[in-house]
């Protein structure tokens, strides 16, 4: 069941600057997002407003404060985000934490799955396939511009690291307790990645989950890298090889108008180390890496949809690509 914070009861809240015509967005399984009118220093603009689930301890992923503060941190960056405007630490749980940030033009989409999709909605040309190419190349330099970032530097050099074998176990875990015969085999490729983890390099911010879906464009440009509920201080290739198996036609099978026209997974990563200036060692292991998580996280969606009275199609759709993805980790360690 969804949780809900009344829209009234929001309002009242946020009338200290101005903000009227409040309205949810879609979207969002951790944190609630709305959309409206502040005045902030004297100015009328648009927002959004991201609040923690109310009743529910603010930790985590629900961290909504925290979400804000890399915001805070990025804002002087190279990489684009919001810029936050507001922020309450409420009294939790009852009063969630909430933070207020610029509304930023741009349409997000994922055009590997989005299987009708204009772009989302971007009126300059995003539903163009080669813009949107151009788009997907944007976001490897976007990436790499994050990555560029000394995590001391943005005042991180205490976060705690988020170690290769302990990315692996998690999700070793999570695929324990789902019908294996989703996920032949996994057993298997995670004893290969724990006995193949590549040497450590220098660690950076690492979004989590950086994909196109998460990010806002106009045409072939960025606006916004967005939805930082799981950001960490960790090795940066673990995003590199989620962004590249999420821009990879082959890695679910899913053929849309943008399939044939976006840059090989290959072309991706060369921009990326182009902007980053440095090579990116062993990056078959974290495309493995990658679409061992990916089977793990779908895995979960499709446990938890097929628990209810109709479950999910798409989760359904790709419950069958999930020995694919197995058998593709399998075959990048070699």
């Amino acid at each position: 069941m969804t949780i809900e914070i009344d829209l009234g009861t929001l309002e009242s809240r946020l009338a200290v600057i101005g903000l009227t015509g409040l309205r949810r967005l879609s979207g969002g399984a951790s944190s609630l997002s709305y959309v409206g009118t502040a005045t902030v220093d004297g100015i009328s603009r648009p927002v959004v407003v991201k609040a923690a689930p109310p009743g529910l301890e603010p930790v985590r992923n629900r961290d909504v404060l925290r979400q804000a503060s890399m915001l805070r941190r990025l804002a002087a960056t190279e990489v684009p985000v919001p810029t936050v405007l507001w922020e309450d630490p409420g009294d939790p749980p009852e009063v969630p934490p909430v933070f207020v940030m610029s509304f930023v033009p741009g349409a997000s989409f994922e055009p590997l799955f989005d299987r009708d999709g204009d772009g989302g909605g971007d009126p300059d040309d995003g539903g163009d396939p080669a813009v949107v190419a151009d788009r997907m190349l944007d976001a490897a330099r976007t990436l790499a511009a994050l990555h560029r970032l000394s995590p001391a530097a943005l005042g991180l050099a205490d976060e705690p690291q988020v170690g290769l074998a302990d990315e692996v176990r998690r999700w070793t875990r999570a695929l324990g307790t789902v019908d294996p015969t989703l996920v032949p085999g996994w057993e298997r490729v995670a004893e290969a990645l724990l006995a193949t983890e590549p040497a450590a390099i220098a660690p950076a911010v690492v979004h989590g989950d950086f994909r196109l879906g998460n990010l806002l464009a106009s045409g072939p440009t960025v606006t916004a890298v967005i939805d930082w509920e799981i950001w960490s201080v960790g090795d940066p290739r673990v995003d590199l090889g989620w962004f590249l198996i999420n821009a990879d036609p082959a890695t679910y099978g899913r053929r849309t108008r943008y399939a044939e026209a976006l840059p090989a997974p290959a072309d991706l990563a060369a921009t990326y180390a182009e902007r980053l200036g440095r090579d990116v060692p062993a990056l078959d292991w974290f495309q493995a890496f990658a679409c061992f998580k990916s089977a793990a996280t779908w895995s979960l969606i499709v446990k938890h949809s097929r628990r209810r009275p109709a479950p999910d199609p798409m989760a359904e759709e790709l419950a069958g690509a999930l020995p694919g993805l197995l058998t593709r980790a399998a075959d990048l360690l070699g």
